[in-house]
């Protein structure tokens, strides 16, 4: 098995760390949980093993963190720490931007220069050179290229060339991701739309922070499994950092709640 052959290895190439993550992740949601998790957890002790190689302390760290529960969860950030990649650039989006879910929003934000609600090929590759740049890390074009491309393939889950809001957030780590809790709180067109109207209370084509407030109180005593209201104001903050200038216009809000506009 490849991605087992790859845990072997002194070092593991931006390529093989993504066979690694597309295998064990083997539901394509995101992130390893589970058996998923525990999968990989033996196979990686038992790859080491083979090769002969301790597992480093941060490998050390991992397993009893997370080898002795089925409730462990871990997005592609956290994998990235405890894998020896050659480059491994994945953990620049963390240490120089993505702290936190607001910060992502506002990345977001910036390198969607087109407002077109995703990111496209050129998009990605200005949004990877301007972050290996802060951290001070010099590469050609054909490498930038390359890690482009494997950017897309990890993370462009619906095969369109192009990262939407929900793809790009894996970059995240699982507990900052609160995207992911919105991920069941889904309308269709219709639906979204009505409802955007309803709570744009003053018809001015756009929802405040007051607005939200609104809307997000009602989803949360809605969807109970979902949403915890005691995180409103941290959902709030990270949806008000798309906004423009405090104005969340439709398409904004859309891309939080997964709604396809008619």
């Amino acid at each position: 098995m490849a991605a087992e052959t790859h845990l072997q290895g002194v070092e593991i190439s931006a390529a093989q760390f993504f066979e690694i993550w597309n295998h064990y992740d083997s539901d394509g949601n995101g992130y390893l949980d589970g058996k998923e998790l525990l999968n990989f957890i033996q196979e990686l002790q038992q790859a080491r093993k083979k090769a002969g190689l301790e597992l480093t302390p941060e490998m050390k760290a991992f397993v009893d963190q997370y080898g002795k529960s089925t409730d462990g969860k871990i997005g592609i950030v956290e994998l990235a720490q405890i894998l020896p990649t050659e480059e491994n650039f994945l953990l620049f989006f963390r240490c120089q931007q993505l702290k936190s879910s607001e910060d992502f929003m506002q990345t977001w934000r910036k390198y969607d220069t087109d407002h077109s609600g995703f990111i496209d090929t050129e998009e990605l590759k200005s949004f990877l050179k301007d972050l290996l740049q802060k951290a001070n890390k010099q590469i050609d074009d054909s490498k930038l290229t390359e890690y482009t491309e494997i950017m897309l393939k990890m993370f462009d889950s619906n095969n369109d060339g192009k990262l939407e809001l929900t793809e790009m957030a894996s970059l995240l780590p699982v507990q900052e991701n609160f995207l992911l809790q919105f991920k069941s709180v889904k309308m269709c067109g219709k639906e979204f739309n009505k409802a955007f109207k309803l709570y744009d209370q003053d018809g001015n084509g756009y929802i405040d922070e007051n607005e939200l407030d609104a809307l997000l109180k009602d989803l949360c005593a809605k969807n109970k499994k979902d949403l915890d209201i005691k995180n409103l104001e941290t959902y709030k903050k990270n949806i008000m950092a798309l906004s423009d200038g405090g104005k969340l216009y439709q398409r904004e809000l859309a891309l939080i709640l997964s709604a396809e506009q008619d």
